[in-house]
C-alpha cells in the first residue's frame, strides 16, 4: 500500500495440530473519524486478537495496546529511513514502552514496500543501512534477541511467468541477497503483501475464479504442479526466488492481503467475504502449497480492520474500503476467523456525534449545487457515490444529500457545514437507502470532550427543520 501510510496491522492466532499460524488485519488510522485506541485495542480483545502490526509507531496506540499480551510490530515509514536516529528511534518507541506491563512488541518494519517499482528505487538503497543502524541500536539496548528487523515487501519484487521459476527483479538481486542473508542471520521473517484483487482489478483477462479459493477452471500448470488460486502461485513464486538466492526454507510473513468491499467494480461485501473467508479456510487446512505442502506462511494479515476514508483514491476509489469492520468498529459481514468465534465481534462503547444528518432541502432548486458538490467531495469522502460504489444508483437528490452529509459529518457537524446557500437542512431522520449509508461521525475523545466537540445547536430550529423536512417529503 502507499507510502507514509499510518496503519496498524493486527493477528489472530489461529491453533492448529501441526503448525502455529496466525492471522491479521491491519488496522489503518487514515480516517476522518477515528476510534479511540482504547475502544479499537477493545474491539482486539473482544474478537480475541493476539498481534498487532503498526506501521508507525503511534504512542497513544502502544500505550492502549500496555498490558494487554498483544504482540505488537512497528514501523518507520519510508520518507524515514534516510534521516532517523537509530539510537533514538530505539529509545522513544521501544525503551520506553516496553518492560513489565508494557507493551509486547517484537517486530520494527524498516519501512512499508520500499522496492516497489512504482518509487523508481527512491527509498531502495536506505533500507539495508537502516537495518544495520537499528540492529545495532537494539544489541546496545539489549533488546536484540526480542525484537526482530523486517521489510515488508510489494509482490513486484519478484516476478515469473510460473511459480517455479520465481526470480526478483534484476535490479533488485543484490539488495536481496542482502536483505535475506541479514533476515536469516537474526531469525527474521521475509515480509510480503499480496493483493489478487488488484490483479484482477489493473487486468481484465485476468480469470476471475483464480482470484479466490473456491477452485479455479484455469489453474496454472507448472511441470507436476496445478495452482488453483492466485495465492499459492504468488506465495510460490517468492518461495523459488528465495530459493534461487539459497535461503529456500525461510519463514514467509503475509504482510497484507484482502478484498475490498466498495469504491469498484467488484469490489463488495459478498467478495469480502468470499475471499476472506476462503483464505481463512486455506490456511486452517494447512495444505500449504506445491512448494511448501504443510506449511502455510507463519502469518498472514487480512487489509485491513477499518475503513480509511481519507486515504488517497489515487490507486483507486476502493481504497477507502478494505476493512473487514466500517469506519466505526461494526462488522461489514460474517466472518468466522478460526478463534473460537462464529463471526466477528462489533466495537462497544462507541462514542457517535448526534443522530442527525445533513441533506438537500426538499424545496430548493439545485440548479447552482456543482460547486458546493465539489467543495464537499474534495474534503470528504464521496467514493461510494461513483461507478460500483454502494451509493452509485441514488437519484440526483440523493446524491447531493450524500455529499452534504459527509462534508457536515466530517465538520463534526458543525452548524454551518450544512447550509451550502441555503441548499441544505439537518434532519433526524436517517436517509440511508438500501445498502447506501448515510454516515454519523464518531470522535476519539471520551464522552466530556467529545459532547464539547460537538457543535452547538439550536434545539427548537432543529426540530422546526425536521418538521419541514416531514411535510414536504
Amino acid at each position: 500500500m502507499g507510502s507514509g501510510v499510518a496503519l496498524f496491522t493486527l493477528s489472530l492466532l489461529l491453533a492448529t495440530h501441526q503448525v502455529h499460524s496466525a492471522i491479521g488485519v491491519n488496522w489503518g488510522t487514515v480516517s476522518f473519524h477515528k476510534l479511540r485506541p482504547s475502544t479499537v485495542v477493545d474491539l482486539l480483545k473482544a474478537n480475541k486478537i493476539t498481534k498487532v502490526k503498526l506501521f508507525d509507531a503511534n504512542p497513544d496506540a502502544l500505550r492502549a495496546l500496555m498490558g494487554t499480551g498483544i504482540q505488537v510490530m512497528i514501523g518507520i515509514p519510508n520518507e524515514m529511513l534516510s534521516t532517523f536516529s537509530s539510537d533514538l528511534f530505539v529509545q522513544q518507541n521501544l525503551s520506553r514502552f516496553m518492560g513489565k506491563g508494557g507493551a509486547d512488541i517484537r517486530y520494527v518494519a524498516v519501512g512499508n514496500e520500499p522496492f516497489l517499482t512504482g518509487y523508481n528505487g527512491e527509498f531502495q538503497n536506505y533500507v539495508v543501512p537502516a537495518m544495520l543502524n537499528l540492529q545495532q541500536s537494539l544489541v546496545k539496548a539489549n533488546l536484540a534477541s526480542y525484537v526482530k528487523l523486517v521489510v515488508p515487501c510489494n509482490a513486484d519484487a519478484y516476478e515469473s511467468n510460473v511459480p517455479s521459476q520465481g526470480i526478483f527483479r534484476p535490479e533488485l538481486t543484490q539488495i536481496m541477497t542482502q536483505l535475506v542473508s541479514f533476515l536469516n542471520s537474526n531469525g527474521s521473517p521475509f515480509v510480503v503483501n499480496i493483493y489478487p484483487f488488484l490483479s484482477l482489478y489493473e487486468n481484465s483477462d485476468f480469470p476471475q475464479d483464480y482470484a479466490f479459493f473456491e477452485g479455479s477452471s484455469h489453474p496454472v500448470l507448472d511441470g507436476p504442479n496445478a495452482y488453483y488460486n492466485a495465492f499459492d502461485g504468488n506465495f510460490d513464486t517468492l518461495v523459488a526466488a528465495l530459493t534461487k538466492l539459497g535461503y529456500g526454507q525461510m519463514p514467509i510473513v503475509i504482510g497484507e492481503i484482502g478484498w475490498p468491499t466498495d469504491g469498484a467494480l467488484g469490489a463488495n461485501l459478498t467478495a469480502a467475504r468470499v475471499f476472506n473467508q476462503g483464505l481463512i479456510n486455506h490456511l486452517l487446512s494447512n495444505k500449504g502449497t506445491p512448494l511448501r505442502p504443510g506449511s502455510p506462511p507463519e502469518d498472514v494479515y487480512l487489509f485491513g480492520l477499518l475503513d480509511e476514508g481519507a486515504k488517497s483514491t489515487l490507486p483507486g476509489n476502493f481504497e477507502r474500503h478494505w476493512g473487514i469492520f466500517s469506519f466505526d468498529g461494526q462488522a461489514k459481514y460474517r466472518l468466522n476467523l478460526g478463534v473460537g468465534n462464529r463471526g466477528l465481534k462489533n466495537a462497544e462503547n462507541v462514542e457517535y456525534l448526534p443522530s442527525r444528518w445533513c441533506v438537500a432541502h426538499p424545496s430548493r432548486d439545485m440548479a447552482q449545487v456543482a460547486d458546493h458538490l465539489r467543495v464537499a467531495c474534495s474534503e470528504a469522502d464521496c467514493t461510494t457515490l461513483d461507478e460500483g460504489g454502494s451509493c452509485s444508483q441514488l437519484g440526483e437528490k440523493d446524491n447531493i444529500s450524500y455529499a452534504f452529509n459527509s462534508y457536515y459529518q466530517l465538520k463534526l457537524q458543525n452548524e454551518k457545514s450544512c447550509d451550502f446557500d441555503g441548499l441544505g437542512m439537518v434532519t433526524f431522520l436517517d436517509p440511508s437507502v438500501g445498502d447506501c449509508r448515510f454516515l454519523v461521525g464518531v470522535t476519539d475523545k471520551d464522552s466530556s470532550s467529545g459532547a464539547e466537540l460537538m457543535a452547538r445547536w439550536d434545539v427548537y430550529n432543529i426540530c422546526i427543520g425536521v418538521v419541514v423536512w416531514a411535510l414536504l417529503m
